[in-house]
This record gives structure tokens, C-alpha cells and sequence, in this order.
């Protein structure tokens, strides 16, 4: 099926066995990039096949992707549906993140869900790697309703293993998740946590990307991927 897309790079390392689908088993398959993609060619992502992207927007309190309005405006243009996230920095009160944030995305109809990224920031040489697990959920809290809110969208939470396993297991399971699990499948490393996004490899090669982009799934069918389009437009209670 990778083939027939164009795509190549999926799952790079990945391991599935005979248990469980491979990422190109699901037919929704997308991107996420960042400033670090440089110049992205949309339209020939979107000829690659690749139906959905995440666009990197804001971190913290005060930084804004250089390439954000970039490809938030050309991925649309390429008929890509796109949404923005940002990256949660645990030194910043979450009320200036997300007023950061909503400063600086637009409030597009037609866009997905915004996102909540939600990681330890290991590489960070200013800000505490990590908080108090009631702390951070405290925080998400103030950033998921403000996005909520604002968008009139049920935020999706992006999460690696370790903060699920250290903060999220058994929270806000009424969120769509999106999860990093790049050597296994999803249920793996979390367990019967229903996911609706899978990044699986950050060494995926797609057409229009220069070097290596990270790939994701999302989980069901065509259909699927429409019907969920439809509830996330509206309003969640």
C-alpha cells in the first residue's frame, strides 16, 4: 500500500511481528514537521498521499516556529488537513502558554484539533526537566480548556512513554491521543489506552520534505478518518 502512495520510510525499525498491524496497515497516513524541515514542497506531499500534518507552532511562553505560518498557510493550500501544536515548557505558567498559543494560531474552521505536547524536555538546559505529576496535570488542564475554549475543538494530547507512564495513565481519557511509539506497536508501551494518532518513526522519507520527517497513522479506516473529522468540528462536551 506504501508503495501505491509514494511513501517510503514507514516505520523505519519497527518491529511488529504477527500480532499487531504494521503503520502502513492503517489507511490515514500523515506528517509532522517543524522549522527543522526547512521549506516544505505541500503540493507534492500531497501527491505523495499523505492526507493529514501537524504543524509545530508555539513553545512555551515566547517561541514561535519560524516556518509556522508557512506551512500552515501552504499545507492548507495543498488541500492537506493540518493543525497546530505546541510544546509544553514546565517552567512557564500554563495561562501564559496558552496565551501564547492562541496568540499566534489562527482560528481556522476547516483546521484539526489543536494540540497539546506533552514530553520530559530532556535537552533543555533552562527549564526543569521534570514536575510533580499533579503539577502537570494541573497545568495541561488550564492549556487543554483554554485551546478548547478558544477553537471550540477537543485539544488532542501528543505524548511519549515515559510521561504517559509517569503522569497520563488513566487521565484525561475522554482526549484523542496522539503517541510516540517508534520500535513498537502503540499497545506495547501503553498498554489498552485507546490512541488515535501513532508516530511511529522520526526517519520517514515522503516526497516534498528534505530529509528525514516524522510519520503517523491515524487509527481506522477511510470512513473512519471522515466521521472523525466531523465529531472533532464540533464541540465536545
Amino acid at each position: 500500500m506504501m508503495a501505491a502512495l509514494g511513501l517510503a520510510g514507514c516505520g523505519v525499525g519497527f518491529d511488529s511481528g504477527d500480532r499487531y498491524p504494521h503503520p502502513s496497515d492503517f489507511a490515514i497516513q500523515g506528517i509532522d514537521v517543524s522549522k527543522y524541515q526547512g521549506d516544505v514542497d505541500w503540493g507534492s506531499v500531497s501527491r505523495s498521499g499523505v492526507q493529514f500534518a501537524w504543524i509545530k507552532a508555539t513553545e512555551g511562553g515566547d517561541y514561535l516556529d519560524e516556518k509556522f505560518h508557512q506551512n500552515w498557510e501552504l499545507a492548507r493550500e495543498a488541500g492537506i488537513r493540518r493543525g497546530a501544536y505546541h510544546f509544553a515548557y514546565w517552567c512557564r505558567p500554563a495561562q501564559e502558554q496558552a496565551a501564547w498559543f492562541l496568540a499566534n494560531v489562527p482560528n481556522d474552521p476547516m483546521a484539526l484539533p489543536p494540540v497539546l505536547d506533552v514530553e520530559w524536555n530532556e535537552q533543555s538546559k533552562t527549564c526543569p526537566h521534570h514536575i510533580g505529576r499533579e503539577q502537570a496535570l494541573a497545568d495541561m488542564r488550564i492549556i487543554l480548556d483554554a485551546m478548547e475554549q478558544a477553537y471550540g475543538k477537543r485539544p488532542v494530547i501528543y505524548t511519549s512513554v515515559d510521561f504517559h507512564r509517569d503522569v497520563l495513565q488513566g487521565e484525561f481519557l475522554n482526549y484523542p491521543i496522539w503517541v510516540r511509539s517508534v520500535k513498537s506497536y502503540p499497545a506495547v508501551k501503553y498498554g489498552s489506552r485507546h490512541w488515535h494518532f501513532w508516530q511511529h518513526t522520526a526517519q520517514g522519507a515522503v516526497p516534498g520534505v528534505r530529509g528525514y520527517v516524522d510519520r503517523n497513522a491515524f487509527y481506522g479506516s477511510a470512513s473512519d478518518w471522515q466521521n472523525w473529522l466531523q465529531a472533532s468540528g464540533r464541540q465536545q462536551g
